[in-house]
């Protein structure tokens, strides 16, 4: 995986993977950005549903690559195109949802009220680009980040986990906690929104160890009800978190710590520090 900071990366992460056909695949906000794409589809939908994909796979007919330039829905649009045809994927992420790290993928069914997924999507590239999110509003910037920090909890307890995954999750942990407050308090701080971009960063990279109870009910409520993933998340993680209080009270410890909490005996409630 590539992986570069800066918009003017851009045009020689195209080089390096030979992309000269881009497909843009955003939401109708970056339909103009000023970025050396081929063609472009800015008919993303929340939550990723089937029809924008479908609209997005047809749109990508004559591209030799994909940009997926927004948050989850954008990048998740991008995987599952890219999983049907074969395309690399570079992502520049807008949010804080890690999505950019896995070839895994969310899709809902609007009629069925539920998401399903999938996997094969061909991630190329990552660019980071902290200045798109000084626009993001809290709700949005919180609930990704929340997402985010979902991430490096269940990531410190799933089966897949291991030495350089626990390694990622308790640094994006530790970011995320540091960084959400100062990104709450003023979207327009610029090294906040690196702060808590970085966090992000090794949350994604952490979610190669998979996700648990709290990612499950946050995918079904959103689904069920087409509300946001982060926010869900938010809601789902501490009850999550609770039952697995005895089960995984080691791991839990170390996140406590990592964020800058103690917990008590069984996994009962925090206190700061």
């Amino acid at each position: 995986m590539i992986v570069r900071c800066g918009l003017a990366e851009l045009p020689g992460v195209l080089g390096e993977l030979a992309l000269s056909r881009p497909l843009l695949i955003s939401t109708e906000r970056w339909r103009h950005g000023q970025l050396p794409v081929h063609d472009r589809f800015p008919g993303v939908r929340a939550h990723a549903e089937i029809a924008g994909v479908t609209a997005a796979r047809e749109a990508a007919g004559s591209a030799d690559g994909l940009i997926a330039l927004g948050g989850g829905p954008a990048i998740d649009t991008a995987k599952a195109v890219s999983s049907e045809t074969g395309l690399p994927v570079v992502s520049i992420p807008t949010t804080y949802s890690g999505a950019e790290w896995t070839s895994h993928y969310g899709l809902r069914d609007r009629q069925a009220r539920r998401k399903s997924g999938g996997w094969g999507a061909r991630m190329a590239a990552i660019i980071y680009a902290p200045e798109l999110m000084l626009g993001l509003p809290v709700r949005g910037s919180a609930g990704s980040a929340m997402n985010a920090l979902a991430h490096c909890a269940e990531a410190l307890y799933t089966a897949g986990r291991g030495a350089e995954t626990d390694a990622e999750a308790l640094a994006g942990a530790a970011l995320i906690s540091r960084w959400l407050p100062a990104v709450a308090g003023n979207g327009r701080d610029l090294q906040a929104r690196r702060g808590l971009l970085e966090g992000a960063m090794h949350a994604g990279a952490a979610l190669h160890a998979g996700m648990r109870l709290g990612h499950a009910i946050a995918q079904a409520l959103g689904g069920r009800y087409e509300l946001p993933h982060g926010t869900m998340n938010a809601v789902s993680l501490p009850a999550a978190l609770r039952v697995n209080s005895i089960a995984a009270a080691g791991e839990l410890a170390r996140f406590g710590e990592a964020i800058g909490c103690q917990t008590r005996p069984h996994g009962s409630a925090s206190s700061r520090r």
